[in-house]
C-alpha cells in the first residue's frame, strides 16, 4: 500500500478539498499485515444553496482536532455557511506525540498549531473566549464576558474533563499530562530530576478514556528512557482495567522487554501527593519517585452543565459520562437539542476517543450539516478510520488501524474486519512513518 493509499485508508483523505499531496508517493511502501482496499472515509458533500442565499450560521465550540476540522470543512463544503470558532486559547497543543516531550525528543513548540489558516484560507471567524452557557433550543452560546452569539447550529468539540482523585486536591505532585501543556513540562522535569533507583508509576483509568493505546505506549517510552537516564529505576503500570485494552500482543511483549511490572484491576482509591503514595484495590504503592496519574475521564464540563451527557454510565457513577449522539449526524439525542452536534472525545460512540477519529467525526458532521442546510438527508453509510502509531522504544513504533462502518440495525458505527489490523511487532520504519502520518493529519486539520 503506497503512501497516498495508506493516508486515504487511515482517514486523511486526499480529496480535491484537501491540501495534502505527496511528491514521493511511489518511493516507499507501508508495511501492512495484508493488502486491502478501504472505503473512502471522507464523505462526498452535496451542493450548497445557490449564491446569494442568506448564509446559515454555525458556532463551533473548541479548537482541538475535532473543532478545527469541522470548521474548516464546513467552509470548504458550504460556501453559504458562516462559521465562528470559539476557543479560550490562542493556539492548540497536540496531545498526539506529546509523550515524546517527556524523553526530550519533541518540544511543545513543535506540537503547537495556530488558527491563522482557518481564518485566512477558509474564512472562519475565530473568537477567543470562554463559553459559559449554551441554549440548545434557542441555539445560542454565552461567553464569560457576557457576549451572546446566535446561530442555526452549534457544534461542541469540548474534549474531556478529569475525575477528581481522592486525596489529590489541587496538588500537581502526580501530573496526568493527558492534555499537552504545563503538566507535560512538569512531568518531564520530575523525571529528569528524580533520584535514580526510585520507582516510576503510571496509572491507567477504566475505559473509555482518551487514546486507548496511549498510556501503554507512554509506559514503554518512559521505560526505554529510564534504561539510559535512570538505569536503577523500574517502571510500574497500575491499570484499572482487567487487562491491556488494545494491541495486546505487542504491549505484553514490550512490557516484558522493558521489565515493566504490570498490575491489572488496580483502581485508585486514594493518594497522598506529599509522599507520592497510592492506595489501590490491588494494594499500596509507596516510595515512588514519579507518579504519572491519569484519572478517569468524562465529557467536557459545558456538556454536563447543559444536560447533554446522557450516555455511558460506569459502575458506581452517579451521572452519565459522555454525550449520546445520532451517529449519522452527531446531533445530540437529548430531546430538544437536535441542533447541537457533539464530536470528538465528548461523544459516546463505539469509536475510540482519539485525534484521528475526532478528525473523521468532524468530516461526517460537517457533511451532515451541509446536507441539512440544503434540505437533504445525511449520508446513510458513513465510514471512518482510526489509525495510530505507538512508540515502543525511543526509535521504534508499532501501528494500529481500525475501520468503522455505520450499521443501520443498531444505529451505530461498528468496527469492520476489512481494513482493520495491527502490526506484528515494531520497527524503525514504523517510527519514520509515524512522523509522516502525524504531519499529514495535522495539516488536514489545521492547514
Amino acid at each position: 500500500m503506497d503512501r497516498r493509499n495508506f493516508l486515504s485508508a487511515s482517514g486523511v483523505a486526499l480529496t480535491a478539498a484537501s491540501p495534502l499531496a505527496w511528491a514521493d508517493d511511489d518511493k516507499k511502501k507501508y508495511k501492512k499485515s495484508s493488502e486491502h482496499s478501504t472505503p473512502k472515509p471522507t464523505p462526498t458533500p452535496t451542493p450548497t444553496p445557490a449564491p446569494g442565499t442568506a448564509k446559515s450560521r454555525v458556532i463551533v465550540i473548541g479548537g482541538g482536532m475535532a473543532g478545527t476540522t469541522v470548521a474548516k470543512y464546513l467552509r470548504l463544503w458550504g460556501d453559504n455557511i458562516a462559521v465562528t470558532l470559539v476557543e479560550r486559547n490562542s493556539s492548540y497543543v497536540s496531545n498526539i506525540m506529546s509523550s515524546m516531550v517527556l524523553t526530550g525528543q519533541r518540544t511543545l513548540t513543535s506540537l503547537t498549531y495556530s488558527y491563522s489558516k482557518l481564518m485566512s484560507a477558509y474564512g472562519v471567524t475565530v473568537v477567543k473566549g470562554d463559553v459559559v452557557e449554551i441554549d440548545p433550543v434557542g441555539v445560542k452560546v454565552k461567553l464569560a464576558d457576557g457576549t451572546v452569539l446566535a446561530a442555526d447550529r452549534i457544534v461542541m468539540a469540548t474534549g474531556i474533563e478529569f475525575d477528581a482523585v481522592p486525596g489529590m486536591g489541587t496538588s500537581n505532585a502526580m501530573p496526568h499530562a493527558w492534555q499537552a501543556g504545563a503538566q507535560t513540562t512538569l512531568l518531564a522535569q520530575q523525571l529528569a530530576s528524580m533520584t535514580d533507583g526510585l520507582p516510576v508509576v503510571l496509572t491507567i483509568p477504566k475505559v473509555p478514556y482518551r487514546c486507548p493505546p496511549g498510556p501503554y505506549e507512554r509506559a514503554c517510552l518512559m521505560a526505554d528512557w529510564l534504561k539510559t537516564r535512570k538505569p536503577k529505576s523500574k517502571m510500574f503500570v497500575l491499570d484499572a482495567n482487567p487487562a491491556i485494552v488494545t494491541e495486546v500482543d505487542n504491549f505484553i511483549k514490550a512490557f516484558a522487554m522493558h521489565g515493566i511490572t504490570y498490575v491489572p484491576n488496580a483502581d485508585i482509591l486514594s493518594v497522598d501527593p506529599t509522599t507520592k503514595s497510592l492506595t489501590t484495590t490491588m494494594g499500596n504503592f509507596s516510595n515512588n519517585g514519579v507518579v504519572n496519574l491519569i484519572p478517569g475521564q468524562r465529557a467536557g464540563k459545558l456538556i454536563t452543565t447543559a444536560g447533554l451527557n446522557n450516555a455511558t454510565k460506569l459502575v458506581g457513577d452517579s451521572a452519565f459520562r459522555f454525550a449520546g449522539v445520532n451517529q449519522l449526524t452527531y446531533a445530540s439525542t437529548v430531546s430538544g437539542a437536535g441542533k447541537v452536534h457533539i464530536i470528538g472525545d465528548s461523544s459516546a460512540t463505539p469509536q475510540p476517543k482519539a485525534g484521528h477519529i475526532a478528525n473523521q467525526e468532524a468530516k461526517v458532521c460537517a457533511d451532515a450539516i451541509v446536507r441539512s442546510f440544503a434540505g437533504l438527508q445525511p449520508d446513510q453509510a458513513p465510514v471512518t478510520n482510526s489509525a495510530c502509531y505507538s512508540t515502543i522504544t525511543m526509535t521504534q513504533a508499532s501501528w494500529l488501524e481500525a475501520v468503522f462502518q455505520y450499521n443501520p440495525a443498531t444505529a451505530a458505527m461498528v468496527a469492520s474486519v476489512a481494513g482493520s489490523g495491527a502490526s506484528v511487532g515494531w520497527d524503525t520504519e514504523n517510527f519514520e512513518d509515524m512522523n509522516e502520518w502525524f504531519n499529514a493529519l495535522m495539516a488536514d486539520s489545521f492547514a
